[in-house]
């Protein structure tokens, strides 16, 4: 009887944000929407998330659990950024200097209020960052992801997913104006190579 070899698929969610702030685009979701459907290993699940405190994160949470994610890479937009910027820490906090979409607006509140201070990121940002440099797209290592929804997501999700197995991570992406999808997409691509593909 001849032997077939059984390869197992593991799942990347990439998630990202719609439109806030009045916009009518959100760079983090034009960059996934140019990212492939497959990378190394990995099937590449994609969605866009709400912008609002808690429950971003907890639809990201949701789709990872039904489609069985072995980890989850979060995209979202930072206006003045020129570079793709790997985060490497969540804080415990919320402060909103405009209201969510669900006008919201949280000042220095808890993400968790049993929660540690902060999470570092389950990825390895800065070999991220160095892999985006490296395909010829700026980027660089951040140690804020902010205090508004994007770290509200982190944070949730590294609290999450702690001690699971399924690793989080989180990359801003500049505004379109100061990087096209594509370019941010090649950057995504060489980050998810360096932190997931083995």
């Amino acid at each position: 009887m001849i032997k077939t070899e059984t390869r197992t698929e593991e799942v990347l969610l990439v998630s990202s944000f719609e439109p806030f702030g009045g916009e009518t685009t959100n760079a983090s979701a034009s960059a996934m929407a140019a990212l492939p459907d497959a990378i190394g290993p990995y099937r590449i699940e994609k969605m866009t998330a709400p912008v609002v405190f808690g429950d971003g994160a907890a639809r990201v949470a949701a789709r990872a659990d039904y489609i069985g994610a072995r980890a989850i890479l979060c995209l979202g937009q930072a206006a003045g950024r020129r570079a793709l910027t790997p985060e490497a820490v969540a804080i415990n906090l919320r402060y909103a200097s405009i209201p969510d979409n669900a006008g919201r607006q949280p000042k220095d509140e808890a993400v968790d209020e049993n929660g540690p201070a902060a999470y570092f990121s389950t990825m390895p940002a800065r070999a991220m960052a160095e892999a985006i440099r490296a395909s010829g797209v700026r980027g660089e290592l951040s140690y804020s992801a902010g205090a508004y929804v994007c770290n509200d997501m982190m944070y949730s999700l590294l609290r999450r997913y702690a001690d699971t197995g399924v690793r989080v991570g989180f990359i801003h992406v500049p505004a379109s104006a100061d990087m096209d999808a594509e370019t941010a997409a090649k950057g995504i691509a060489a980050a998810i190579g360096a932190a997931f593909v083995r």
